[in-house]
């Protein structure tokens, strides 16, 4: 990709720190560092840290003083980053939230009409960066027709179309298979190597990016910094500080079991299960009616076991699971439940009402936001232990154990969604387990999660399987794959038929 007209930015932060509005304690304080232009900076830090709020004040999105207070300074060439917009491109966590208009090439265009880029060279930049991200859809294809993954993709290439010379990435592969992972870090070493940006990526998985960088900075989660320097000195001087701190380091692995996999396949041997909880024959799945992603799916989710359901972005995996929970009806064949779990609206799961799902499929689905019902964590995680009777004792019995256990509790009387992306992952894997449904189906569980968070969810996940639970999860996290074990479905790309 051409670097023509990037100008590498310079970052200086000068005890800069910046607190929400309605919230006590500050999201990040205290931070000093200067970038100079051309840098590569791996930003690093525990889920809450303050990572995200730092990329926002950098890109100069954070808002006035009705969104927020901040202290010290933070400039991007001299200037406060609300007069370099143009300069600095942002990825934010949350793809949907990049993504501003109807139809993928449009939206691509976006960031260079606005920066006034002569419309003759438009539509080359744009077709540059959808293969620099290896986005090979139609430009007429609508955004909502994407798939997580593809969603991703599509906002990297409309930050990459505009050619910032400050490029600021925040986990631009938490959504992204093996190969979509392989493809983006390709292309961002592609753009920085032609353009000579400067980079700053927040990211979880260290390993895909460390070798690009030049430098990795380490915020600290009660302010200030717990590292900076080369990539090799910080892991090597550092490395189980930050590991406690919740930073994944190469190289240092989990204290985890790694439960037995069963052999790949929609169908697992029965014999090593027993009988299935739900079980589907001849399914055809589709969001939009006429749009089918997958057909002929025979498929037996096995009771008290977890089954991982893997494959390349837009086959269908989040399809599959929403069907499976009764969320999305089926387009062809049928879904049946084990006759155990049948409530008086019979054996199919799209046929149940809301009450019958919370004690039988709970759903975290891949965007935590659209779950979240309330204005505090503690009333988001009481809401299913109250609509099921539970008694005001036992509810915060329940609500106290989740908000502990996934270090959550200082944040009890926050706002959901003011939380980061790790916590928001958190809190939507706890609703769902506070009502103790018999199915847990968990759309990529370990998004954007730290060190920390990800070793307490997936051995609460354990546990649950532990005590008879059947998970049913859909990751590119060949971690939680192992660690999970039990039974894989690996979909496979389908020609799609309208």
């Amino acid at each position: 990709m051409s670097g023509a007209g990037t100008t590498p930015a310079r970052v200086q932060a000068a005890g800069w720190g910046w607190r929400y509005a309605g919230r006590r304690r500050p999201a990040v304080s205290d931070v000093t560092f200067t970038i100079e232009p051309g840098e590569r900076v791996l930003l690093l830090g525990a889920s809450g840290a303050g990572k995200s709020t730092l990329l926002a004040g950098l890109a100069g999105v954070l808002g006035d003083a009705d969104e927020g207070e901040r202290t010290g300074s933070l400039l991007v060439d001299g200037a406060a980053p609300e007069a370099r917009r143009g300069q600095a491109g942002l990825v934010m966590q949350d793809p949907d939230a990049g993504i501003v208009l109807s139809k993928v090439g449009d939206d691509v265009a976006f960031g260079c009409e606005n920066l006034g880029v002569p419309a003759s060279e438009i539509p080359g930049r744009v077709a540059e960066a959808m293969e620099a991200v290896g986005l090979a859809v139609p430009l007429q294809r609508a955004t909502k027709a994407l798939s997580g993954g593809q969603k991703q993709r599509l906002v990297l290439a409309g930050v990459l179309a505009m050619r910032p010379g400050l490029l600021l990435l925040d986990e631009p592969t938490a959504n992204l298979d093996p190969e979509g992972i392989a493809e983006v870090r390709a292309s961002v070493e592609r753009v920085v190597e032609a353009s000579g940006a400067t980079l700053v990526v927040v990211e979880h998985r260290t390993p895909v990016w460390v070798d690009l960088m030049t430098r990795v900075i380490v915020l600290g989660a009660d302010g200030g910094l717990l590292a900076d320097g080369a990539p090799d000195r910080v892991f090597a001087e550092h490395g189980q500080i930050l590991a406690d701190a919740g930073v994944w380091v190469p190289g240092l692995d989990v204290e985890l079991p790694e439960l037995p996999p069963a052999p790949s396949g929609a169908e697992p041997v029965l014999s090593d299960f027993g009988e299935p909880v739900l079980a589907a024959s001849g399914l055809a799945i589709a969001r939009e009616p006429r749009t089918i992603v997958q057909s002929g799916l025979e498929v037996r989710v096995p009771g008290g076991h977890a089954t991982v359901i893997t494959g390349p972005n837009g086959v269908g995996k989040s399809t599959l699971a929403l069907t499976l929970a009764g969320l999305i009806p089926e387009r062809a064949g049928s879904i049946e439940s084990a006759e155990s779990l049948a409530g008086k609206s019979g054996r199919r799961p799209i046929r149940w009402t809301s009450r019958e799902l919370l004690t039988r499929i709970g759903t975290v689905f891949q965007e935590p936001e659209h779950q979240f019902l309330t204005q505090t964590l503690r009333d988001e995680l009481a809401v299913g232990p109250k609509a099921l009777g539970r008694t005001a004792s036992r509810t915060a019995f329940v609500v106290d154990g989740l908000l502990e256990r996934l270090h959550l509790a200082p944040l009890a009387l926050a706002n959901p969604f003011t939380l980061s992306g790790g916590q928001k992952r958190r809190l939507s894997v706890a609703t769902v387990l506070a009502a103790s449904p018999e199915v847990v189906v968990l759309d990529e569980p370990t998004f954007g999660q730290d060190r920390r968070g990800w070793v307490e969810l997936v051995a609460l996940l354990q546990e649950e399987i532990a005590s008879g639970t059947s998970v049913i999860a859909v990751t590119h996290d060949e971690g939680v794959v192992r660690h999970l074990g039990g039974h894989r479905i690996e979909l496979s790309p389908q020609a799609v038929r309208a």
